[in-house]
């Protein structure tokens, strides 16, 4: 009973870590989570490297809570997958499997809670216009991207010097009603109208869209494809200075901060986007998540 115990004991606190090993023999494949204390919204970087005598010629498999997700090489002899969550999510603990080189590592990664804000907003009839199919089938299929190379090196730049007004993952109330599904999905800046938006990385554009086209709700809009899953998008700008296919540099003007599309006053919303989900960009701008 007091061994029982004592094991529990030990489990809880290797969990309030991050990460456990279940299988505690050495094993051919090591496998590192960061961050090492992930909370709602992060993104959880999972790499995996085989022993020195071991090879791993083909992706491993990285299976977090019952779903696959797409695997890179990043070095001659390491692997790596980047997994999101949000604050739609429960906190608590995950399974996570990584399979490669004949071998199986069985992990637990913790996620910890995390505190976000809400806001009511009342909307008067006829504020809450929808946006078109057309806007939301390009968004959507923008969001999906996930091409095979890798385009950023090191942290993200800020993509306006504007002061933050709405930070990630606020929670909203819309007419009294708790909106159970929805979450601020970015972070945004209070620039001042026709303000340099910049490219935070290098990256693809992947998606130009106008609100005289349709884009209702996003207004003038920039998508960014970083490569291996990673998007970042830029809303409701007052110009667009980039054409679809062009290649951008950190820190290149790619257009304006304005008000179009389904806003109060002029702002940037920054979205950045990992496996279609919507994480966290902050860490970004301070971690290279190579």
């Amino acid at each position: 009973m007091n061994q029982a115990r004592s094991f529990r004991s030990l489990l809880t606190t290797m969990l309030a870590t991050g990460v456990v090993a279940l299988s505690l023999p050495v094993q051919a494949l090591q496998v590192s989570v960061n961050p090492d204390k992930p909370r709602l919204g992060d993104t959880l970087s999972v790499v995996v490297e085989p022993e020195a005598q071991e090879k791993l010629t083909q992706a491993p498999q990285v299976i977090l809570a019952g779903k696959a997700y797409p695997v890179f090489q990043v070095a001659p002899r390491q692997w790596r997958s980047l997994i999101p969550t949000t604050p739609l999510e429960k906190y608590g603990r995950r399974s996570l499997k990584v399979i490669g080189a004949g071998k199986t590592r069985n992990l637990l990664v913790w996620v910890g809670n995390r505190a976000f804000p809400t806001q009511s907003i009342w909307l008067p009839p006829g504020k809450d216009q929808a946006g078109t199919d057309y806007e939301f089938d390009r968004v959507d299929a923008f969001k999906a991207l996930i091409t095979p190379k890798k385009l950023w090196s090191g942290p993200f730049l800020r993509p306006n010097q504007g002061p933050i007004t709405t930070g990630y993952g606020l929670r909203r109330y819309y007419n009294g009603v708790f909106a159970n599904d929805y979450y601020h999905r970015g972070v945004d800046y209070a620039g001042g109208t026709g303000s340099a938006v910049v490219a935070p990385a290098i990256a693809r554009v992947a998606l130009v869209g106008r609100e005289a086209q349709g884009f209702k709700i996003h207004g003038n809009v920039i998508g960014l494809d970083h490569g291996q899953g990673v998007v970042s998008i830029y809303m409701h700008l007052s110009r667009i200075d980039v054409k679809e296919g062009e290649m951008v540099k950190p820190g290149q003007v790619i257009g304006g901060v304005g008000s179009t599309g389904a806003v109060t006053g002029p702002h940037l919303h920054w979205g950045l986007y990992v496996e279609g989900q919507a994480v966290d960009p902050t860490p970004w701008r301070y971690r290279g998540f190579n």
